[in-house]
């Protein structure tokens, strides 16, 4: 008999509020049976932002947990001994900053050993994947150069002090979330490993002898959707794809080093608001994606809640997407046998597509100049934006079918939602103020001469090609904070703004049947209201905060353009004064706010303050993950319509923009 294969790593992404309720959580996670930690961090922490920052404001601890200086990592990892913890940090722009902090914590825990032999024993991840946050999550940082440097100097870092660390997850995960088909999944996560590895040996900090231990810390990060099938030809592809450009383009010899090591978070974009108990089924059949064939295998896997369309999944809640991993692996026969998959010639044919079409896919992208070149000339971002309109119109369609959304609408009242206010977990309103004292306390006991000069060689080592870790970690042994060491960094390096990939999206202006015939009506309607007013209906699509997820966004402006409006959308990270001001100096007839952060309570209100002072009488449109009673108070304080995922019809809320144009302008 096979000998039985061990389970995979079991996680769940979680933190929020504060480093002291994240510690409980994950001390109760771990209690439960969870065999690794997975960090989520605050948008302010992930974009280098002190809690006091402007830019923080309504964004603290609203998607993961603060961490603006060496004492909230003390508590976030208070009694967990990271010398015998698996840590998976989802963190990029500012990765180097949080494994520095991560291994003084460490080191701190293990005062009579030295800092190299408790770096030795560090096991974990961070994700530091920059290149798919210029595509589709959104909290870079620095030009896509200087972020290349600081992943490459923390690979080389890691492969000499912390082996046993993974210090980049390429993660194809948020590109199918932007709407990547398995090929371009498949292809752009290739790419960013090539751009990284190439930048790492051309760096010259690691000998050719040591390259294949580079090669074998890589890890990736994927998504699986519930098309569980191509999903896990996908892992399969993905396998033999790596295998050979490890073989082939880097000449790695040893089959440990080429092994395709990776670990999943499955699709959070197909869980829906309405009907969320089908979600269960939903993870379910994604996890299996990534199980069920040995050869291609996830050793690390995370599984969403079922109401994380809702919003903050409670402890219980992801208790429940844990026991389901535990039930697969404990209870089932899977781990018993070989790939069970071995011989098929369905799997064959479709890992063979999947393989050619991405091989064809990266070799494109490679002739544009790599991945770096493809960011910059937006067309990476293009091709996802395009992608996920195709899909965002076959879903209105009908063609593709999901369950209690376009099809089986008819349901039974739902006893986990019956009362919607308890079904999620608040955000303690306390975070923000509690993160700030946090960090003038910290201020005021810290040696401010030593922070300086830490922060003075982490500039002066910047404008080198020094490696910026030992300056990284000698800023964190100082007591610097997250917002000093990226606001140091962003003096010496500059800021980016991404392309938004909207310009050059295609669209489904040309839609037929019944869709066409909807969008037509529309059209109709946006083209005789402007004519009423005097001019073309200007729409503004506004980013307010730092949430860094424009997928909505980006539909949304390309289906108002596809309707005949004029759009305006300037991309993510914007504070609510610039967009305000984007309102005036544009004369927009309407304002659409994306939001999927949480901070709506914070950042609306304070555009519509905006607009006001600025005599402009415009409805204000909200869209993202908005519970029932934020929905109402936000109407109460003036906002025209609130669209949350259950409002799947990108052109019905086209026909809602219009309406509320005609309301404000009294044409109705």
């Amino acid at each position: 008999m096979t000998e039985k294969d061990r389970p995979w790593v079991m996680r769940t992404y979680a933190g929020h509020s504060t480093a002291e309720a994240s510690n409980a959580l994950y001390l109760g996670n771990l209690a439960k049976g969870q065999t690794g930690l997975s960090v989520a961090f605050d948008l302010p922490t992930q974009t280098g932002y002190d809690p006091d920052s402007p830019l923080s404001r309504g964004e603290v601890g609203k998607v993961g947990v603060p961490v603006p200086h060496l004492g909230e990592m003390r508590k976030l990892f208070q009694d967990i001994p990271l010398v015998e913890m698996n840590t998976s940090m989802t963190i990029n722009a500012p990765a180097m900053w949080l494994l520095a902090l991560y291994q003084v914590v460490a080191e701190e825990q293990n005062p009579d050993v030295t800092p190299e032999e408790v770096a030795a024993q560090l096991a974990g991840t961070t994700q530091n994947d920059i290149i798919k946050e210029y595509l589709s999550r959104g909290t870079y940082v620095f030009p896509p150069e200087a972020s290349l440097r600081l992943i490459s100097d923390m690979i080389a870092y890691t492969v000499h002090q912390i082996p046993k660390w993974n210090p980049i997850n390429i993660c194809s995960y948020h590109l199918q979330e932007a709407g990547a088909t398995p090929t371009q999944e498949l292809a752009y996560a290739l790419c960013t490993a090539i751009a990284v590895l190439d930048q790492v040996r051309n760096s010259g900090q690691v000998d050719e002898k040591d390259f294949g231990k580079v090669v074998g810390r890589i890890s990736f990060f994927v998504n699986s959707g519930v098309r569980f099938v191509e999903e896990m030809c996908k892992m399969r592809a993905f396998v033999e794809l790596w295998e050979e450009i490890t073989r082939e383009r880097y000449g790695v010899q040893d089959p440990k080093m080429r092994r395709f090591r990776y670990g999943v978070q499955v699709n959070s974009l197909g869980l829906t608001e309405a009907q969320p108990e089908n979600n269960v089924q939903r993870i379910v059949l994604e996890m299996l994606g990534v199980t069920l064939s040995r050869s291609a295998r996830a050793r690390a896997v995370q599984l969403p809640a079922w109401n994380e369309a809702l919003g903050l999944p409670r402890p219980w809640d992801q208790q429940w997407s844990l026991r389901l991993q535990q039930v697969l692996a404990y209870e089932s026969d899977l781990l018993e046998y070989d790939d069970i998959f071995d011989g098929s010639h369905v799997v064959q044919a479709k890992v063979a597509e999947l393989v050619a079409s991405a091989t064809d896919e990266i070799d494109r992208v490679q002739a544009l100049g790599g991945a770096i070149a493809a960011v910059e000339s937006g067309y990476m971002k293009e091709a996802l934006v395009s992608s996920h309109a195709a899909r965002r119109a076959r879903i209105e369609s009908g063609e593709e079918v999901i369950v209690g959304v376009n099809r089986f609408e008819t349901t039974e009242p739902s006893p986990l939602t019956a009362d919607l206010d308890t079904a999620i977990q608040a955000a303690d309103p306390e975070a923000e103020r509690s993160a700030i004292a946090s960090v003038e306390a910290w201020k005021q006991q810290r040696d401010e001469v030593e922070v300086e000069n830490a922060l003075q060689r982490l500039a002066e080592d910047a404008k080198t090609d020094t490696n910026l870790m030992a300056a990284t970690l000698a800023a964190a042994r100082a007591g610097a904070t997250t917002g000093e060491w990226a606001g140091t960094l962003r003096e010496v390096f500059g800021e980016f703004r991404a392309p938004t990939g909207v310009s050059g999206a295609v669209g489904v202006a040309q839609a037929v049947g019944r869709a066409g015939e909807e969008l037509a009506a529309v059209r109709q309607r946006v083209k005789e209201t402007g004519d009423e007013l005097g001019g073309r209906l200007r729409l503004l699509v506004g980013k307010p905060g730092l949430d860094g997820h424009s997928n909505g966004a980006e539909q949304v402006a390309v289906r108002a353009r596809d309707a005949g409006f004029e759009v305006i959308y300037q991309g993510i990270r914007l504070t609510p004064e610039q967009i305000v001001a984007a309102a005036v100096a544009e004369d927009v007839q309407c304002v659409g706010l994306s939001i999927l952060s949480g901070s709506h309570m914070e950042l609306v209100p304070a555009v519509l303050d905006g607009l006001r002072d600025q005599g402009m009488d415009v409805p204000v449109i909200v869209g993202g993950i908005v519970p029932d009673s934020d929905a109402r108070k936000l109407v109460e304080a003036g906002v025209a319509a609130v669209y949350t995922p259950k409002d799947f019809g990108l052109t019905e809320i086209m026909g809602g923009i219009v309406d509320a144009i005609r309301r404000a302008n009294g044409l109705d």
